[in-house]
């Protein structure tokens, strides 16, 4: 899939979880609660990594992180989508930036 495409299924994925939310009684993600979310997922991916890496014990460590790896993903997509964020665009010229710096 191309970002454009990843980045739509993480946005519908985003409006079901909303709906959820909203059919039990409780309000729709925040912009606040998303990236403070993405921090929980950025801390499950470290302790996943020092597992792959034998600095912890994690139980199928390796099969768990392509999952939180993605978790990672939707919540970058998702922000990038909310605050109007063209990651492609960001990427290239961020990466364009680095080569330049670096070469």
């Amino acid at each position: 899939m191309d970002l454009a495409t990843l980045q739509a299924r993480a946005v519908a994925i985003k409006e079901l979880y909303d709906r959820y939310n909203v059919t039990a009684g409780r309000t729709a993600w925040t912009s606040g609660d998303l990236a403070l979310g993405f921090v929980g997922d950025v801390g499950d991916l470290a302790k996943l990594v020092m597992a792959v890496d034998g600095r912890r014990e994690i139980e199928d460590a390796h099969t768990r992180l392509g999952h939180e790896l993605a978790d990672c993903l939707w919540s970058v997509l998702v922000l990038a989508d909310r605050y109007g964020v063209d990651l492609g665009a960001e990427f290239t010229q961020m990466t364009g930036d680095l080569e330049a710096k670096l070469s």
